[in-house]
C-alpha cells in the first residue's frame, strides 16, 4: 500500500484516514460551527486573542489577564477594520419593508457575526501578529452598535494567535494548544447526552437524528407521516405529526430517554421504523440449533 504524505495544510484538512466516516472531516462534522455528538468547536475561539477571553459566540469579554481586566464587560466590534456586528433588518410585518429590527434586549438591533466567519481572512495574513481592536468605551450588556465617534470606541492592539499548531514544516491540521486545554472542546456538551437529545428539536442534530419518519403519500399528493419522539407508532397508530412539546404525554419524555432509550428509539432505514427484537438473556440464539 502506498503511503500518504500530505504535504501542505488543505490536504492535511481533506485527507480522511481508512476506517474513518464522513463525519471525521472539519467540512462535514456535525460541530463544524455548533455543538455536535463529538465537540463543540466554539471553544476555540475564545482565546484567540492573547490576553482575554471571549465568550464563544458572543463578542463579550468574559475574563482577561491583569493587564486587560479592565476589559472584562465590553464587546469588541471591530478588528484590523473589519466589523464584528451588522444591523439586523427585515420587515416587521409580512410585505412590509426591511428595518433594522430591535428588542428590549437588542436596543440597537444588531448582530455578531460567528468567529470562524468574521476571522478567517485575519488567520490567513495577521496571526501571530497584534491587530488593532476596538471595544465599546464602556461595558455592555446588550449587543452594541459601532459608534460613528471614534472617540466612543476603546482601541487596544492585541496578538492574534495562530489557528493551527506549528510543526517543522509549518502549520499542522492540529489545533493549536494555546486555544483549547484539554477537555476544552467537550465540557460544553450536555451529561447526560440526552438531555440535549431531548432538548434540542429537529432542527439541531439533524445529521444524527430523524425527525419526519414513517412517511408516506396522502391521498391530496402530500406527505403524511410521524414525528420520531412519538409513542403510539405501530401500524394501527394515526398517521398525524405531533408538533415537539416537552409536556405532550404522546411524546417520548427526557425520563423516558433516561431510563429505556433503547427501547423508545427506533432505528431507521430508508425512513422507516424497524422492529426491536429482543435478545435472550446470553446472546443470540445458535443458529444451528433451529
Amino acid at each position: 500500500m502506498k503511503k500518504l504524505d500530505p504535504k501542505n495544510l488543505s490536504a492535511q484538512l481533506r485527507y480522511r484516514a481508512a476506517g474513518n466516516p464522513p463525519g471525521t472531516l472539519p467540512s462535514s462534522a456535525i460541530s463544524n460551527c455548533f455543538p455536535g455528538l463529538e465537540f463543540d468547536f466554539r471553544s476555540v475561539w475564545r482565546r484567540i486573542f492573547v490576553g482575554i477571553t471571549m465568550h464563544e459566540a458572543d463578542n463579550y469579554v468574559l475574563d482577561a489577564e491583569p493587564r486587560f481586566k479592565d476589559l472584562v464587560g465590553h464587546r469588541l466590534l471591530r478588528v484590523d477594520g473589519k466589523p464584528l456586528v451588522v444591523p439586523v433588518m427585515g420587515p416587521q410585518r409580512p410585505g412590509s419593508d426591511p428595518i433594522q429590527l430591535t428588542t428590549s434586549t437588542n436596543p440597537e438591533g444588531v448582530t455578531f457575526m460567528e468567529w470562524s466567519n468574521a476571522l478567517a481572512e485575519l488567520l490567513q495574513t495577521k496571526a501571530g501578529k497584534k491587530v488593532r481592536c476596538e471595544f465599546t468605551l464602556e461595558k455592555s450588556k446588550y449587543p452594541a452598535a459601532i459608534p460613528k465617534d471614534k472617540n466612543q470606541l476603546r482601541v487596544e492592539e492585541l496578538e492574534l494567535r495562530p489557528f493551527f499548531a506549528k510543526g517543522e514544516q509549518g502549520p499542522l491540521a492540529v489545533i493549536a494548544e494555546e486555544l483549547a486545554e484539554p477537555g476544552e472542546l467537550t465540557q460544553g456538551l450536555c451529561s447526560p447526552w440526552q438531555n440535549d437529545y431531548r432538548e434540542c428539536a429537529c432542527y439541531y442534530w439533524a445529521a444524527s437524528r430523524p425527525d419526519y419518519v414513517n412517511v408516506e403519500q396522502g391521498p391530496q399528493g402530500t406527505s403524511v407521516g410521524i414525528n420520531w419522539l412519538q409513542k403510539d407508532r405501530g401500524p394501527e397508530a394515526p398517521q398525524q405529526y405531533v408538533l415537539d412539546n416537552r409536556e405532550d404525554t404522546r411524546l417520548v419524555s427526557y425520563d423516558d430517554l433516561f431510563r429505556h432509550w433503547q427501547e423508545s428509539l427506533h432505528f431507521q432505514v430508508e425512513g422507516h421504523d424497524q422492529d426491536v427484537v429482543t435478545l435472550p438473556e446470553g446472546g443470540p440464539p445458535d443458529a444451528r440449533s433451529k
